[in-house]
């Protein structure tokens, strides 16, 4: 049997009272006191997650950004040093090979951040599309750097408190590369995969452990708590932010997933391009929806959906009973005819037919301050 993967951080989970999982192979914590208190308070104040699982590249060289232009569905040629992109990383196919976020450092630096169970696979996909004769390094450096996200409405104030950088003031997608938060130096990015405000702050792995005891020092008497992946799913789901294997797959595009805002197809060539251009011209076959329970049930990732005549018209991707709401909702790729608002669907629970109805998704959007 192999040793789950361990963060920097694994050894203060014990002290903060968490309960570990195996997650894609890392030893994770899925809630500390509590997935439904751990939402709650990202929601109303903050939370502090541990994501260092996930992976990050650095890309550079004088061709970088031709590369990442090439491979990534995004226009990394609008970015700004100190600015981040959400994008994706497509098969020829059009399919996902992953979603991540684009960094620019510089005009030949630039950080991918991937996800955790992909590290491996992205980075062989994105050598075997590295040509021999261009400019570009790749780096794998995820297991030297640590990732801690505090988010919900407080977490903007409490770093600011800790950093004489102007992280207050940053944009969404914007970035201080250097700054220095509580003594430790540590990129601080507008980012987030709650639904809330919030930083996301990369460190060296050695400096995770103390970042994380500053921050929970500084904001714990205010209501910030640390929180698990269990929280971290609930929070995503509700604001309708794709999780990779549920709402994107090798056998699920971007557009398909609703975000064809993220594909730039005038921007030129790119890895899955065509067939993407030619999914948007001939109009998409399904759609990702949100759906509500009517009947007695909770919706939950890979449960088939059906039509009134009993035809299989989709799955549900992700479903749960929403924390903030109390509803049993769920997102569902079903084909295009059945994706209209109210339209009537079945979900198939524990081998029945239950009645659900299409809804506007997301769920929960963060109100304008």
């Amino acid at each position: 049997m192999t040793e789950l993967k361990k963060t920097p951080l694994y050894p203060l989970y014990s002290a903060y009272g968490a309960k570990t999982i195996d997650f894609g192979g890392w030893d994770l914590p899925v809630q500390f006191g509590g997935i439904q208190g751990e939402h709650d308070a990202v929601r109303e104040r903050a939370g502090l997650f541990d994501v260092s699982h996930m992976g990050e590249f650095m890309v550079t060289g004088t061709g970088s950004a031709a590369f990442i232009q090439r491979m990534t569905t995004n226009d990394v040629a609008k970015l700004e040093a100190g600015q981040a992109q959400y994008s994706l990383l497509c098969y020829p196919s059009g399919g996902v090979v992953d979603d991540l976020l684009v960094y620019k450092l510089g005009d030949d630096r630039f950080m991918l951040v991937v996800n955790a169970s992909n590290i491996d696979k992205d980075f062989a996909w994105l050598s075997e599309h590295l040509g021999a004769d261009e400019d570009v390094k790749l780096a794998n450096v995820s297991e030297e750097t640590a990732l801690l996200a505090i988010q919900g409405p407080i977490a903007v104030g409490i770093v600011a408190g800790l950093t004489d950088a102007p992280v207050a003031e940053l944009k969404p997608f914007r970035f201080v590369a250097d700054a220095s938060v509580a003594g430790i130096k540590a990129l601080v990015s507008r980012t987030g995969y709650t639904g809330e405000d919030g930083f996301e702050l990369y460190v060296a792995a050695g400096d995770a452990a103390p970042m994380w005891e500053k921050l929970i020092a500084a904001g714990s008497d205010i209501g910030l708590v640390p929180a698990g992946l269990g929280a971290r799913d609930t929070l995503r789901f509700e604001a309708r932010l794709p999780l990779y294997g549920q709402e994107l797959s090798e056998d699920i595009t971007p557009l398909e997933a609703g975000l064809g805002i993220f594909v730039k197809l005038d921007k030129g060539d790119f890895v899955g391009r065509e067939p993407l251009a030619l999914q948007k011209a001939e109009g998409l076959p399904r759609k990702l929806v949100g759906i509500e329970m009517i009947d007695r049930g909770i919706p939950r990732s890979h449960y088939p959906v059906f039509d009134a005549e009993g035809n299989r018209i989709g799955e549900v991707t992700t479903g749960t009973q929403s924390p903030t709401y109390k509803r049993n909702v769920g997102l569902a790729l079903l084909d295009k005819a059945f994706t209209a608002l109210e339209t009537e669907v079945y979900v198939e629970i524990r081998g029945k037919q239950l009645k659900a109805v299409v809804v506007k998704a997301p769920f929960h959007t963060r109100p304008k301050q």
